[in-house]
């Protein structure tokens, strides 16, 4: 199956880059690129790309403000958007994964790295890759005040899931939260499964804000 993408990046350089990255992949098809945030929300509106990836500084209305727009509108709200950022303590990334972005990329990762976000956003998980997730969140916490919002349903959890948020708040992979928990990795993805399904959460990346609006991510 072909994954349909589209980019948003307002330096030419930045997305021919990307093009040339995804001009060579068999099952990844560039329908449109955009330049600012106005063009890329008319852009999918249009085309309905499977992915975009979207950098999060733009002019006009940059990414966190076309983000919102293609997430809150229902006709294009199954379009999966991995938001691009310049360096790794972006204080973007939290409001992104909080407005419904699928994760995030750092500019400089390796080609490799977009290919999978790609992969990964069109299959409907979450791109959190978790030592960046780590160092992203710890940047924000530290640097701004705690603001506790426990969500309504969080009472709805039993100790062990309510631990498991916040692993998954401090960007642990199943694999590291079975670690963590000496328990399989089975059992750690049916305890990560069975959060989201309480906390009607739409993916990881939400699992990810609620955990700190919570206050278990420290």
């Amino acid at each position: 199956m072909t994954i349909t993408v589209a980019l948003a990046d307002d330096q030419p350089l930045v997305r021919m880059g990307l093009r040339v990255l995804l001009d060579a992949e068999d099952d990844l098809e560039l329908v449109g690129e955009a330049g600012n945030g106005h063009e890329i929300v008319d852009l999918v509106r249009r085309l309905h790309p499977d992915v975009v990836l979207m950098d999060v500084r733009m002019p006009l209305a940059d990414g966190l403000q076309a983000l919102a727009k293609i997430k809150s509108d229902p006709a294009t709200a199954e379009t999966k958007v991995v938001m691009l950022t310049t360096f790794e303590l972006d204080e973007y990334v939290f409001e992104a994964l909080s407005s419904g972005a699928s994760g995030f990329l750092i500019k400089d990762s390796d080609p490799a790295d977009f290919i999978r976000a790609i992969r990964v956003a069109a299959s409907g998980e979450s791109l959190l890759s978790p030592s960046v997730t780590r160092r992203v969140i710890s940047s924000f916490t530290g640097s701004r005040p705690a603001v506790h919002k426990p969500h309504p349903l969080l009472g709805e959890l039993t100790d062990r899931e309510t631990e498991v948020l916040g692993l998954v708040g401090e960007g642990l992979s199943n694999d590291e939260i079975a670690d963590r928990l000496v328990v399989s990795p089975a059992t750690a993805r049916t305890h990560v499964s069975r959060t989201m399904v309480k906390l009607q959460a739409r993916d990881r990346a939400q699992l990810v804000v609620i955990a700190y609006q919570a206050g278990l991510v420290t």
